[in-house]
């Protein structure tokens, strides 16, 4: 019998072992309001700043990154959230391997 969900008895195990020297992603959801990513990166690799033209929300699983968004240059461990408004500036450079949650919103402007 179809399910109208998506269950995961442990997100930390959704994506293989992050090879050296790579950032992987796996979708996880994706309907007409909603884009949920699962991102792990190697030690040492970066999501140069960029911007979204969606808010997002973005949690840290597990590792160690120094995060850039907007002028400010934070730290982001396991239990990091953030929620972006669009268009904001933003950047990632792990320093450990990171496993991190994305969720993009769809705003109407209707």
């Amino acid at each position: 019998m179809p399910t109208d969900y998506h269950y995961l008895a442990d997100i930390m195990t959704a994506l293989p072992e992050i090879p050296k020297g790579s950032i992987l992603s796996h979708s996880l959801h994706k309907d007409e309001d909603v884009k949920v990513t699962l991102f792990s990166f190697a030690a040492d690799q970066e999501l140069t700043e960029h911007t979204a033209s969606k808010p997002a929300i973005i949690h840290f699983l597990s590792g160690e990154a120094t995060l850039s968004l907007g002028d400010d240059v934070l730290e982001a461990k396991a239990g990091t959230w953030v929620q972006m408004p669009a268009h904001l500036k933003h950047g990632i450079a792990a320093k450990t391997p990171v496993l991190m949650l994305l969720t993009m919103f769809n705003m109407s402007t209707a």
